[in-house]
């Protein structure tokens, strides 16, 4: 470098009150120290500007993957934070649902109640038997409330009880079998066609008391809407490693836009239908979930118009 370009440099470090320290000079950072010798002071200069700028670049660098990585943390937490809130924010938005569906199944019955009892209060010079007809509907809506309630009931026990049910193993085929002889009579009342088909000595571990209400549940449902002199039929096999309750029925069927629903709580597919067999759209759900408390699952398939079948896969 020229003779100028020093001096000028060490009359910018001179000018400076301590011994160590950078200055720029045409561009260019130089970092400089002073040091005494024998014959005075000696002064070394030491270009530092690619220092300076990979520092630099460095800061920007790790300021922009400081800030990226805020925001992954940021959008990540997120994300798990929503997942681990929905099932809460699910089952809360399920009770509400829930609770309002219980209360305007309970009108209908108050209602009726009500007006009947309005009636009598406006007849009290009348007999008890000219009577009897308002007390016959009040007593029938007390027992559609009754139903109600004790399934309301039984509903809010499974789920208190999921993981604490004592499972025992007990002979499946009887079980069914002792279900199928406290229905045949309803089936034969109503003149419908009625075959079953059970393998002996198949055994399942879980409550058998549960599974007989399963089994219930399902051939109650069919002869409540198998056609007249329609046909229902009750199958018990092992598959594979499984056990497979199937029951089916002839009848109008179920449209494919209500199956995935018709295991929700209080779902109905026709309201006034399920009102005139006396229904709250509870059964299945109760069946649901007792099949899924022994592990086991519960679909449905059904051709409009023709048939319905439920299956039920244990063990």
């Amino acid at each position: 470098m020229e003779d100028t370009f020093y001096e000028t440099a060490k009359e910018e470090a001179a000018s400076k009150p301590v011994r160590n320290a950078q200055f720029t000079l045409e561009g260019t950072r130089w970092a400089y120290g002073v040091q005494q010798t024998p014959s005075g002071y000696s002064i070394v200069f030491l270009d530092v500007t690619a220092q300076l700028k990979i520092i630099t670049n460095l800061i920007y660098t790790f300021s922009i993957v400081a800030l990226v990585m805020l925001a992954v943390i940021y959008l990540t937490s997120r994300y798990f934070a929503n997942r681990s809130i929905e099932p809460v924010r699910e089952a809360f938005d399920k009770q509400k649902q829930f609770i309002a569906d219980a209360s305007h199944e309970l009108k209908t019955p108050l209602a009726v109640i009500n007006t009947n009892a309005d009636v009598l209060l406006a007849n009290s010079d009348e007999t008890i038997r000219s009577q009897s007809k308002w007390l016959q509907h009040i007593k029938s809506e007390t027992e559609r409330m009754k139903t109600l309630t004790n399934d309301l009931l039984y509903l809010t026990q499974m789920d208190d009880a999921r993981g604490l049910m004592i499972f025992v193993p007990f002979d499946l085929s009887e079980a069914v079998e002792s279900v199928i002889l406290t229905m045949e009579a309803v089936i034969f009342e109503k003149e419908l066609s009625f075959t079953y088909d059970i393998e002996p000595r198949l055994t399942l571990t879980g409550s058998s008391e549960q599974i007989k209400q399963v089994v219930m549940i399902l051939l109650d449902n069919a002869v409540k809407y198998t056609n007249p002199r329609g046909s229902i039929h009750l199958s018990l096999k092992k598959q594979h490693n499984h056990l497979l309750l199937r029951v089916t029925n002839t009848g109008e069927g179920i449209a494919p836009e209500h199956l995935d629903n018709i295991f929700d709580r209080f779902y109905r597919v026709d309201a006034s239908r399920s009102r005139k067999h006396g229904g709250y759209g509870l059964g299945l759900a109760i069946a649901k979930s007792i099949v899924e408390q022994h592990k086991g699952k519960i679909s449905v398939k059904s051709v409009p118009n023709e048939k319905t079948t439920f299956d039920v896969q244990l063990g």
